[in-house]
């Protein structure tokens, strides 16, 4: 089976973002701290997970980006450009997007024969998937256990409010921590991965 993978920001107080709009202008953005490891992971995948209402903005984003070879993420927006993305939606009809595909069955179900499927081989073994954002989205793949990997950098800042990827939970769900990194900027990568017991 495949892995679905999590990469988010989050402050210390467990918030991913401030508003219904995902602002996200609280977050540290030390690119030279985190860059690696983010490629890292891009480089373990080889589908990309991701919401109807992010997708609109964020494959764009990355297109453009890709036209802008001086551009600081150019390696990030290369891998995501190149991967195979899956759109998750109730409303689009059709895919507008290079590499991409709708999702519009159940979602747990959807995620589940996804897992199924073999991945491309990479020199670390088979490739898995990742979920980016937002965060209602993530927060229905968190209630249902689907994640089975979280990777979270944890920004040197509270927020006092916020939304949460784990609000719907309605039980404890229990994770283990494979590994932690303090960066200078102050972000610390807390890896887990999902022991939730049922």
């Amino acid at each position: 089976m495949r892995k679905l993978k999590l990469q988010m920001q989050m402050s210390l107080d467990g918030f991913v973002s401030t508003g219904p709009n995902d602002e996200q202008k609280w977050v540290t953005w030390a690119l030279g701290d985190i860059y690696q490891h983010v490629l890292g992971l891009l480089d373990s995948i080889d589908t990309i997970i991701i919401g109807r209402k992010l997708a609109i903005d964020y494959i764009p984003f990355w297109q453009d980006v890709l036209t802008q070879p001086d551009h600081e993420m150019y390696g990030f927006a290369q891998r995501i450009v190149a991967a195979k993305k899956i759109i998750f939606t109730k409303t689009l009809d059709k895919s507008i997007w290079d590499n991409t595909e709708l999702a519009k069955g159940d979602m747990a179900e959807e995620i589940k024969k996804l897992k199924s499927q073999g991945g491309k081989n990479l020199p670390t073994g088979q490739a898995g998937m990742i979920v980016y954002g937002g965060t209602s989205f993530v927060a229905s793949l968190i209630k249902e256990g689907l994640i089975d990997e979280l990777h979270f950098f944890v920004n040197p800042v509270v927020l006092g409010k916020g939304e949460s990827i784990f609000s719907s939970l309605e039980e404890f769900h229990y994770l283990k921590l494979k590994k932690a990194v303090a960066y200078n900027s102050g972000i610390v990568l807390l890896i887990y991965e999902n022991n939730q017991r049922k």
